[in-house]
C-alpha cells in the first residue's frame, strides 16, 4: 500500500495547527488549494470519531470519508467511505508534535490502493507521483495559514476547546 507524506514545521501551539488543520467551508478555502467544497455529514457540528465528510476536488472528484481517530492536539485519521472508482482505499491523517509552546512540526499523510488489483504497478507510481504533489501544495497553504492570526482565530471559532476535546 503507497504512502504518501509531506511535513513542515509551524510557528503556532500544536491545538492551534489542529484546528487549521481541521478547518471548515469559508476557513478551509482560503487555505486549501485543493478543496472546492467540503461539509459535514449527517447532521454533524463539528468533526469527531465516526463522523463523516463529503469532499469536492480541485479535479471534480468526490469522496466521503469517515474521522477513524480524532485526538485533539496530535492526531486526526479519516478513510475514504466512497470515493472516486480507481481507489479500493484511501486513507490520510495528520500528526502534530509540539517542539516548544509556540512551535509545532506537523506530518500529513496519505495511504492508497489501486483498484483494479491488476493495474497498481502503474496506478502506484502514477498515484504518487499526483498526490504527492497535491499533499506539498496542501500542505504548503496550510503553513501559510497558520502564519495568518486572522485564519487561525476563524479556526480557533470554529473548532472552540470544550467536551470532547483533550
Amino acid at each position: 500500500m503507497p504512502r504518501i507524506e509531506s511535513s513542515v514545521r509551524v510557528l503556532v501551539s500544536a491545538d492551534d495547527a489542529f484546528v487549521v488543520s481541521q478547518s471548515r467551508q469559508e476557513v478551509r478555502y482560503r487555505w486549501d488549494p485543493f478543496v472546492r467544497e467540503q461539509r459535514l455529514l449527517h447532521g454533524a457540528d463539528r468533526p469527531d470519531v465516526g463522523v463523516e465528510t463529503f469532499t469536492r476536488s480541485r479535479h471534480r472528484l468526490t469522496m466521503v470519508s469517515r474521522y477513524t481517530s480524532f485526538r485533539r492536539p496530535t492526531q486526526v485519521g479519516m478513510k475514504m467511505v466512497q470515493g472516486p472508482p480507481f481507489f479500493s482505499s484511501f486513507g490520510g491523517g495528520w500528526s502534530f508534535a509540539p517542539v516548544d509552546g509556540s512551535t509545532t512540526d506537523v506530518v500529513w499523510r496519505y495511504t492508497f490502493t489501486i483498484r483494479p488489483s491488476w493495474l497498481a504497478p502503474i496506478g502506484d507510481r502514477i498515484g504518487r507521483f499526483l498526490l504527492q504533489r497535491d499533499i506539498d501544495r496542501r500542505i504548503a497553504g496550510f503553513a501559510a495559514a497558520c502564519a495568518d492570526p486572522a485564519i487561525v482565530e476563524a479556526a480557533r471559532r470554529q473548532l472552540p476547546s470544550g467536551p470532547g476535546t483533550t
